[in-house]
């Protein structure tokens, strides 16, 4: 590594403006970070880290922040470094994404919904380095591959809402390493990425550091991707650094109780083993309330036969079906009441559109769903209408799935004005509890959902589900997005309500660590079928599917001594789920290894 840093920060002050009078983001925050170097931010939401990386980019003035004091100096390549935070707004143009390259948290953000996704992967290009419009679609189509599109010929002709989440943020990946930039600040990149395609992005971006020598900031609350990637790590906590030090150093011998209290809070895959029931997780500096399993019970609460969904793929100058899209194919498995079954897979995979479809949010094409003794595929309108009280769902993106103009004693208070049953004085009690219930002040009711934070919102999107007392709750992606502390918080509070109210809950998720801890049973998707069903210590201890032995390979270990090298990932390109009108997939065949634990024997393509 050379001497000079390639970035500096320099006694760094950040503030926003608010109708209180001015707050400080970052404080007085001091590092470099040196050619070919990854050098890890790590702490929980509101700790200032993405702050720091946009005040670089001289990003976070279009966030209402301004740089208070401090400099930000930046190697160029030319005699001395240049202070970023006195250049002008036309020279800063010609740093970002050149010499600068960002990876955002929220794909569907950086993306601009009305151009193709062709079109924004050549404009940096074409922009900053000149090509013609045919050179940059090469170079275009070769960054899809580079961060595993597949199909990317067809994906360089769609819009961002065509594509998948964890699609979206791979196109965001190609766009921030087009221009080959010499720093590369990355924020929260794999937040929303499955484990497979999270490793598979960690080793493009170490890949990318040894061949061109280009220096990361990653900015992440994971720190099994800090073990991963990091050379040098900083702890940031309420705007302030607490720590910094060499990786090994702060995994092994962490000084201050803010890094150590983070440590212990992250959820181990293999943490589980030999216990039979979900337990609740450590949290940052919290003492638990309550921390006994939570068993369940034997009986049936939703049971899914046979369940197959597909969705028409229209094409032709009269835009009539040419194709199917095999989202769900023929899947089985039941659900006992006050217990989780959980599903994982990688994104594309189907488990979405399975719980969605369970809800009739979806339309399948074929299959019995049974919850508590009722036929939810024979229900008309109005029985089906009905039938929503006793089945909720928790979406992925809670800020999504509020309404931004209601205020929020309102949105959960609407499932109860939208069922008879209940007066004005009941709705307000009943909204005081779910309030209570979720951990968050009364005086948040009169909030609306933009002044709270992402673990907030959740918990209020948490709240409206339990307005109604369902019987089963369908959790998608529901903790995906959240730090380590406030992720903890919330799936303490589920299994809380499950052990009080003897919920059940259809548990979506890639996270296989949060998984194995808050599951009775598992299922693996892949491609539209479960691959593999049976008792979360079955699955996890015993992985008999080749599938599931390769997701828990590329789960990162939180130890910087035993990091997953790019050799051991060896994942078989994910075949396209679209087939002619017309196509009849293999019949699904179980073999039952153990007692309830069943592995798929059909060829599952992979």
């Amino acid at each position: 590594m050379l001497d000079t840093p390639l970035a500096q920060f320099k006694s760094l002050r950040v503030e926003f403006q608010t109708k209180d009078g001015p707050v400080a983001g970052v404080k007085d925050v001091s590092f470099d970070v040196n050619p070919g170097e990854t050098v890890c931010i790590v702490g929980e939401s509101g700790s200032g880290k993405s702050v720091s990386s946009l005040s670089l980019m001289r990003l976070v003035e279009f966030g209402g922040g301004a740089i208070a004091k401090g400099e930000l100096l930046f190697d160029r390549g030319g005699a001395a470094p240049e202070d970023l935070s006195k250049k002008s707004t036309a020279a800063m143009r010609g740093i970002r994404g050149n010499e600068i390259g960002m990876i955002f948290q929220e794909p569907m953000t950086a993306l601009n919904p009305v151009f193709t996704v062709g079109r924004q992967l050549t404009e940096g290009l074409r922009l900053h380095k000149g090509l013609s419009q045919k050179d940059a679609d090469a170079r275009a189509l070769d960054l899809l591959k580079q961060v595993r599109i597949p199909e990317p010929e067809r994906r360089m002709e769609q819009y961002p809402h065509e594509l998948s989440g964890g699609m979206r943020q791979r196109v965001v990946i190609a766009m921030a390493l087009a221009c080959e930039p010499r720093l590369l600040i990355a924020d929260e990149p794999t937040t929303a990425l499955d484990v497979t395609i999270q490793a598979e992005i960690l080793a493009l971006m170490n890949r990318l550091k040894r061949e061109t020598g280009t220096a990361v900031m990653f900015i992440t609350h994971d720190m099994a991707v800090v073990a991963q990637m990091a050379d040098r790590v900083v702890v940031m906590f309420r705007g302030n650094k607490v720590e910094e030090g060499p990786v090994e150093q702060i995994f092994e011998n962490p000084q201050h109780p803010y890094t150590k209290a983070l440590l212990a809070a992250v959820p181990k895959l293999g943490e589980m083993r030999g216990k039979a029931a979900p337990e609740p997780m450590k949290l940052l500096g919290k003492e638990l309330k309550n921390d006994a399993p939570v068993p369940g019970t034997d009986q049936p609460l939703l049971k899914v036969r046979n369940l197959t969904t597909r969705f028409p793929v229209l094409g032709g100058f009269f835009r009539r079906k040419v194709a199917n899209v095999h989202a769900v194919e023929d899947i089985s498995f039941t659900v006992n009441k006050g217990q989780t079954l959980s599903l994982v897979g990688e994104s594309g995979c189907g488990k979405s559109t399975a719980g969605r479809s369970i809800l009739r949010l979806v339309e399948p094409l074929s299959g019995q769903i049974d919850l508590d003794g009722v036929d939810v595929m024979a229900l008309k309108p109005e029985g089906l209408r009905r039938a929503r009280a006793d089945m909720q769902m928790i979406f992925q993106d809670p800020f999504a799935s509020l309404n931004p103009q209601m205020q929020l004693v309102d949105q959960v208070a609407e499932p109860m004005k939208n069922f008879a049953g209940y007066s004005a004085d009941d709705i307000r009690a009943k909204c005081e509890m779910l309030f209570d219930r979720v951990e968050l002040p009364r005086s948040f009711m009169r909030r609306f959902p933009h002044e709270l934070s992402g673990g907030q919102r959740q918990r209020i999107a948490i709240a409206r589900a339990l307005a109604l007392n369902p019987k089963l709750i369908v959790a998608d992606e529901a903790v995906s997005a959240l730090d380590v502390s406030v992720q903890a918080q919330v799936l303490n509070l589920m299994l809380e309500l499950q052990a009080e109210l003897g919920l059940s809950y259809l548990f979506i998720s890639h996270d296989m660590a949060v998984v194995e801890r808050v599951s009775h049973q598992v299922g693996v998707m892949y491609l539209g079928r479960i691959v593999e069903l049976g008792p979360r210590a079955a699955v996890f201890e015993n992985p008999q599917h080749p599938y599931t032995r390769a997701l828990m390979k590329a789960v990162p270990i939180a130890d910087p001594r035993r990091r997953t090298s790019e050799s051991d990932l060896q994942f078989k390109p994910i075949p396209s789920p679209i087939h002619p009108v017309g196509h009849e997939p293999a019949k699904t065949e179980f073999e039952e290894v153990s007692p309830g634990h069943f592995v798929l024997t059909s060829d599952s393509g992979y």
